[in-house]
């Protein structure tokens, strides 16, 4: 059996461009080039079915190690708790209140980029301190 190469994550959500725009600047990402015959994704999106338009967008890891990021139109809202939340890795290596400091200091940027933030969790002697949060459509994730 051949072995798993590559992985994409994808959301559902309501305006995909705005929250992969979101999560490049989260994640130091950047839009993929639109495909070919298309100076740009505005013109690729206009060649669509009207239904099908600002339906989909994408975000990639500029050194390509990271997953590709896709984010799909859904017609429902988010209800409940996420199943699967990205761990966005800040203060590896960091203990104490250095962590929470480097918590603390990304999290300001992020809010300022429309995240919420919801929660600190502390240390507790098992695990170091993280700080929940949401993106701009309520999505969780942490800053670790």
């Amino acid at each position: 059996m051949a072995s798993i190469k590559q992985i994409q994550v994808t959301f559902d959500c309501a305006k995909p461009e705005r929250v992969a725009r979101f999560w490049c600047e989260v994640l130091g990402y950047v839009v993929p080039p639109p495909p070919d015959g298309f100076a740009s994704w505005d013109d690729f999106d206009r060649a669509l079915p009207p239904e099908r338009q600002g339906s989909a967008f994408a975000c990639i890891d500029p050194s390509g190690v990271g997953p590709r990021l896709y984010f799909q139109r859904v017609p429902e809202g988010k209800v409940v708790k996420n199943r699967l939340h990205l761990d966005v890795r800040v203060g590896t290596g960091l203990v104490g209140e250095d962590r929470v400091a480097a918590l603390e200091a990304e999290c300001a940027r992020l809010v300022a980029l429309g995240a919420v933030r919801v929660r600190l969790l502390l240390a507790d002697g098992t695990n170091e301190s993280c700080l929940l949060m949401q993106d701009i459509e309520g999505n969780e994730f942490c800053l670790d």
